[in-house]
């Protein structure tokens, strides 16, 4: 693994109940017993931004590639993608797990294209937490006259993130087009904020 995500460690920042897992017997028999699988069965992620992929009721598996997007359309896929299983959605993209590399690769059905985006799964459990904490715990001053001084401090901790990330794997933020890098820059214009986190009622009222 390239970080030490624990399952501790996401409870005790969002407890029990906010993290999402996916069963072993969701997966082909391909996948079942790989370390990204077990990282999904065992951690979790938790839940926000990013949005683990529900098993389908009937036979309790996950949707493969080839189930969620027309496969020949994407040029750049490798050979065997479209067996790969999906283990969840951010923006308008599917993700899914290579069980041979690891890799997490993000399917655009809109725009055909697919982009390696995690080097392995406790890389995406790592940018979920961080993201999905900073959403959580970041405070606006809530004066107007610091608004200026506020967002260029939000901003430093999306640039941290980014940087901390990069240095282990250079993948989800490897340029401005990763989904990763979209939700970042979203995050730093303010965006993204929900519920009654103190950004959020700071932005909202």
């Amino acid at each position: 693994m390239l970080f030490d995500v624990t399952r501790s460690e996401l409870a005790a920042i969002f407890g029990e109940d906010r993290l999402a897992t996916l069963p072993a017997t969701a997966f082909p028999h391909s996948a079942a017993d790989s370390e990204g699988t077990r990282l999904l069965q065992t951690v979790g992620v938790p839940t926000g931004t990013l949005l683990l992929r529900q098993p389908d009721e009937d036979d309790g598996l996950l949707p493969l590639v080839r189930d969620v997007v027309c496969i020949e359309h994407f040029e750049d896929a490798a050979e065997g993608a479209g067996g790969w299983p999906v283990i969840g959605w951010l923006l308008n993209a599917h993700l899914a797990l290579d069980p041979v590399s690891g890799k997490v690769h993000a399917f655009d059905p809109d725009e055909e294209t697919v982009q390696e985006l995690h080097t392995d799964v406790s890389s995406l459990v790592h940018v979920a937490l961080q993201f999905q904490r900073l959403l959580e715990e970041f405070t606006f001053s809530g004066d107007d006259s610091d608004e200026e001084a506020d967002f260029e401090r939000l901003d430093g901790e999306v640039d941290r993130i980014r940087e901390e990330t990069s240095s282990m794997d250079p993948l989800p933020f490897r340029d401005d087009e990763t989904v990763w890098s979209v939700v970042g820059d979203e995050i730093a214009m303010g965006q993204r904020f929900k519920g009654n986190s103190p950004g959020a009622r700071s932005l909202y009222g």
